[in-house]
């Protein structure tokens, strides 16, 4: 056990709220269970009440808040079943749609559970029931009751891939007492660029180096059979496929396509599928067929909404150029570019990009990468790449050499990460 330091009054403030606000959380919980953002079957893991026996022997603990985190840290997951088959592995995340994600692609000695509520019941049923032996927080999950009494029970923590914005960095500034307590009980902070390191230095956390878990990883995968059927369909078509679109930019991008030529196929994957029939019905005029639908691509379809979860990697192999969604609607700030340039694809992006600015600046430079301010600049760049097949491939091909140079990043953070695990 680890001596527990005094907490200053902000914290201990917070865990008090929290303690009275704790019988509250069942009714919560399960109102946004109604709403379909809680997987109603399963609401007792966010009070803390496990649904599954602990392993025997050593266990690591992973926690990411949703898809995009939980994603990001298989990599990483991957790495420890492989080196250390005798360690259990138990992954933690906050989101419906992340847990579909790490039911079907975590290793046979990992499973899944819901994260606990940061209230003090909630977290002290999960520590008593899983015991870690080390924590692994991702990018900026900083619940206080949760890490902190997770540190009390003698669990190593570390904080990878960390991530602080600007934002939240000025947030946490306004109470530094209580900031340095929750960051001084991480061992090991490996941050993911050098802004978030200087902020997080600022505020009191020990910075060991640099690891960007949404840098590594192997390429998304895809049902071979569905993607034959789906090429056969399109034929010889032109295909542009814009990923991870949010409301107002599948408008844009499909303007930015129209002029291509009737020939060209716009494939709209949007961040949340949900968003399928809203996107259709705006589109209406471009001939559109929906995946969910199971609606077939026909030479008549200008544009195929793809409001399905977990075949971006299908769509991706069909596509000859990508587009990122996020980068042209505020309040976002972009998505990973990464996931295409694993796939041999450039990407093209509006200028918002401040959540992966490290990663674009550098495939830019790298020649993978291209910013456009607007809807016309997303049109000329995709005419000029059409009409150029060796411009296109060498687009390409850039994006891919550059995502293959990302892989030793792992390497670097495994030898620091590997003192904290239990012994075998």
């Amino acid at each position: 056990m680890i001596g527990a330091r005094p907490r200053p009054f902000s914290l201990r403030a917070y865990r008090a709220v929290a303690g009275l606000g704790a019988p509250l959380a069942r009714p919560l919980l399960e109102a946004r269970a109604r709403r379909g953002k809680e997987d109603p079957a399963r609401l007792g893991e966010r009070l803390g009440h496990a649904s599954a026996p602990r392993p025997n022997g050593a266990l690591a603990w992973l926690h990411a808040v949703s898809v995009g985190e939980s994603v990001s840290l298989l990599p990483l997951i991957g790495a420890l079943a492989a080196e250390r088959p005798d360690l259990s592995i138990l992954v933690t995340s906050g989101t419906r749609a992340s847990a579909e994600i790490l039911a079907r692609r975590l290793p046979p000695q990992a499973l899944h559970q819901y994260a606990p509520v940061d209230t003090p019941g909630a977290v002290e049923r999960f520590l008593a029931h899983w015991r870690p032996d080390v924590g692994f927080f991702v990018e900026s999950e900083l619940w206080p009751n949760l890490i902190l009494a997770a540190r009390e029970a003698g669990v190593r923590l570390a904080l990878v891939s960390a991530r602080m914005t600007e934002k939240s960095a000025r947030a946490w500034s306004a109470r530094p007492a209580a900031v340095r307590l929750v960051l001084e009980s991480f061992e090991l902070v490996l941050a993911q660029d050098a802004d978030t390191a200087a902020r997080l230095t600022q505020l009191g956390a020990r910075v060991a180096g640099r690891l960007n878990l949404k840098r590594v990883g192997d390429p998304l995968a895809c049902e071979p059979a569905e993607l034959a059927r789906l090429k056969a369909e399109i034929g010889a078509r032109p295909v542009v496929v814009a990923i991870s679109t949010h409301a107002g930019e599948e408008a844009l991008i499909a303007g930015a396509t129209a002029g291509l030529g009737e020939d060209v196929l716009t494939i709209l994957v949007p961040r949340h599928p949900e968003r399928g029939a809203e996107i259709a019905f705006e589109l209406a005029d471009r001939r559109v067929a929906r995946r969910s639908r199971g609606e077939p691509v026909t030479g008549a379809n200008q544009i195929y909404v793809a409001d399905t979860l977990n075949e971006l990697g299908l769509f991706l192999r069909l596509a000859d150029i990508a587009v990122m969604g996020g980068g042209f609607a505020r309040g976002f700030g972009g998505h990973n570019p990464l996931e295409p340039a694993r796939l041999g694809l450039g990407v093209i992006s509006g200028p918002i990009v401040f959540n992966h600015a490290d990663a674009f600046a550098e495939l830019a430079d790298a020649g993978g990468a291209r910013l456009v301010d607007d809807g016309a600049g997303l049109a000329a760049v995709l005419a000029a790449l059409l009409a150029n097949r060796a411009a296109l491939a060498a687009f390409n091909a850039a994006a891919l050499a550059f995502a293959e140079r990302q892989g030793d990043q792992l390497g670097a953070g495994l030898d620091l990460i590997r003192p904290l695990l239990p012994a075998a």
